[in-house]
């Protein structure tokens, strides 16, 4: 048996970090089951249908399942790193039992620009693979997803979804989990040079990559260690090189030391993505 359960979240945070979206709909609690058949339960506007997928047990023990979010046409929802005008998906996965460890994959999203501003998402639908650790390898894994995400058409209705399933890792390897996998940004050895300098609230990162000089080229920065928030990066091309800087501000708003190894970077276009981890201090 799978729920579904779905709430309004409060609009305060969301309106902050999405001033740039047109508008806002107000949302209402709702609480439903899913029950084991087909039966249509309502859903939020945008939203078709939230569901775990189960998949296959790995050589090492674990299992490999995702969460597939499906929205309405048009809809969109957001990367790890939503840029300038969205908040980042948010798991919760505290209720499960026997669960170890999660690890989630994420495929190559796309750019979007609204307004003047850049979000960085997915459209229609987003496929997350999500690799589970047991506490006891030969038993299910009672898996219980809490998840908080934005949802955007015109207006921005911030959601909140609990998906609950019992996965024994029995299944063959499943294309749709394999294709989300196979999405996701080439991991390169980094030959990013960074020069770092603090600022009123935090620091500025200018990154040189390596570059084809694609037009529509974005890089995006990260400090997977500590949460930040990132501003949308300023890029110009020499050459073959990329030159990308962002500001990265902490809770406290104050400069921080900021250890260049920390910082993953990522550079998409309309059809690749690549990423790096660390950055040689220029």
């Amino acid at each position: 048996m799978t729920r579904l359960a779905s709430s309004g979240l409060g609009l305060g945070l969301f309106a902050t970090v999405c001033g740039a979206v047109p508008a806002f709909a107000q949302t209402t609690e709702l609480a439903m089951t899913l029950p084991p058949t087909s039966e249509a339960v309502p859903l939020p506007m945008g939203l078709s249908h939230a569901e775990v997928l189960d998949g296959w047990q790995t050589k090492s023990g674990t299992r490999m399942a995702a969460i597939r979010i499906t929205l309405d046409a048009g809809w969109k929802t957001y990367w790890r790193h939503p840029g300038d005008a969205g908040i980042p998906p948010s798991f919760n996965f505290k209720a499960s039992s026997n669960l170890k460890d999660v690890k989630i994959y994420w495929p190559r999203p796309q750019v979007f620009m609204e307004s003047g501003t850049r979000s960085i998402g997915y459209k229609d639908q987003m496929i997350l693979p999500i690799e589970l650790m047991p506490e006891d390898a030969s038993q299910p894994i009672q898996l219980e997803a809490d998840l908080d995400l934005g949802i955007c058409h015109d207006i921005c209705i911030p959601v909140s979804l609990d998906l609950a399933a019992d996965l024994e890792g029995k299944g063959a390897q499943d294309a749709v989990i394999t294709q989300a996998l196979a999405a996701q940004p080439k991991k390169v050895p980094s030959t990013a040079r960074c020069t770092i300098a603090p600022i009123r609230d935090g620091v500025r990162v200018t990154a040189q990559l390596p570059s084809d000089a694609a037009p529509d080229q974005v890089a995006l920065f990260e400090l997977p260690s500590q949460p930040v928030w990132v501003s949308d990066s300023q890029m110009s091309h020499q050459g073959n090189t990329l030159s990308a800087t962002a500001d990265l501000v902490p809770p406290n708003s104050e400069p921080f030391d900021l250890d260049p190894k920390d910082l993953r970077i990522t550079v998409l276009d309309k059809t690749h993505a690549y990423e790096m981890d660390g950055c040689a201090r220029m």
